[in-house]
């Protein structure tokens, strides 16, 4: 009767084992689909999936030359750009750069100053002038340089979330609008668990990935090279954009929509890299940074360029797809 139990209690183990896989098994599956799904929903941000989905928005593809590099206008133009806006955000925030100012060469500092003059009335000393300075919000300063501003705002697409508008003025085709935020990876470095679920993964033509996310583990990965990189009062990156209170009005570039068949791109990617020369005091604008410190890469950013003239009240749409020919 002992032996009889035993072999009872043999096959109950044997269901309960085949009751356990079959239960572990509909997990992984349910795990799967889950997986699926999210990939599904950044699947037109990521140029792998081009082949799978070539058939369903024809009109929304960009094919571009190889010799061409993918660039819409000269590197010095996109460097112009963006030495234009950070400086005229620079003498903005004067008043506020003291510590900078003290370690920077006597020439640099004059320039600035001289900026600064030069854009106020000769009503009071130019000490008084620096000391009683009124800022300007980031977007002011960015319609004062280039002419327009850019703000997030309910995208005209239905469910697509948060767009980018031009809230104010024109923007000119080749102009630069907008920058892609974020911490930019080389194609070995980690990066498998903030992309779980992650939209604002941006591919770059050689590889390169830049994680625009401002939520979770991208966030606190971004602050953390932050942090790292400072050198004494210089600042290596803005990392404003990960809060409401963006100092770089450029920097929202990852919430640019992607184009339809019935919205076309009036703006395209655009990849830069930042010159060794490039001033260290405006690299605090800069809102990118590497993940590993290699000293001998050059930092990857990526700016949105108008393709055609932009009007007051657009919201801007961008190529998800690029293929190389």
């Amino acid at each position: 009767m002992v032996l009889g139990r035993g072999k009872r209690r043999r096959r109950s183990q044997r269901g309960g084992g085949k009751r356990a896989l079959s239960g572990c098994s509909m997990l992984w599956h349910s795990l799967l689909r889950v997986l699926r799904q999210r990939w599904h929903r950044y699947k037109y941000r990521f140029v792998p999936w081009i082949a799978l989905n070539l058939s369903q928005n024809q009109r929304t593809l960009r094919y571009v030359p190889d010799n061409s590099k993918d660039k819409i206008i000269p590197d010095e133009d996109v460097l112009g750009a963006l030495l234009k806006v950070f400086r005229a955000l620079f003498i903005n925030d004067f008043s506020r750069q003291t510590d900078i100012l003290v370690l920077l060469p006597e020439a640099i500092k004059s320039e600035y100053q001289h900026s600064l003059v030069s854009h106020h009335p000769r009503t009071e000393k130019p000490v008084n002038r620096i000391q009683q300075q009124k800022l300007c919000q980031p977007g002011e300063v960015l319609f004062n340089t280039l002419g327009f501003s850019i703000s997030r705002e309910t995208s005209s697409l239905i469910s697509a979330g948060k767009g980018v508008f031009v809230t104010r003025g024109f923007v000119p085709k080749g102009t630069v609008v907008s920058m892609y935020p974020g911490t930019v990876y080389q194609q070995h470095e980690p990066i498998f668990f903030q992309s779980i679920g992650n939209p604002f993964i941006f591919r770059c033509l050689d590889g390169m990935l830049i994680d625009g996310n401002d939520k979770g583990i991208s966030k606190v990965v971004y602050r953390s090279c932050n942090g790292r990189d400072q050198l004494g009062p210089f600042k290596m990156s803005d990392c404003t954009w990960l809060t409401s209170e963006v100092q770089n009005p450029l920097a929202v570039g990852q919430y640019v929509n992607n184009c339809s068949n019935d919205k076309a791109a009036n703006v395209c990617y655009q990849e830069f890299d930042v010159p060794e020369l490039f001033p260290m005091e405006l690299k605090q604008y800069l809102p990118n940074i590497m993940f590993s410190r290699d000293t001998r890469s050059l930092l990857r950013c990526v700016v949105l360029v108008a393709l055609r003239d932009i009007q007051q009240g657009e919201e801007l749409f961008s190529n998800y797809y690029t293929i190389v020919n």
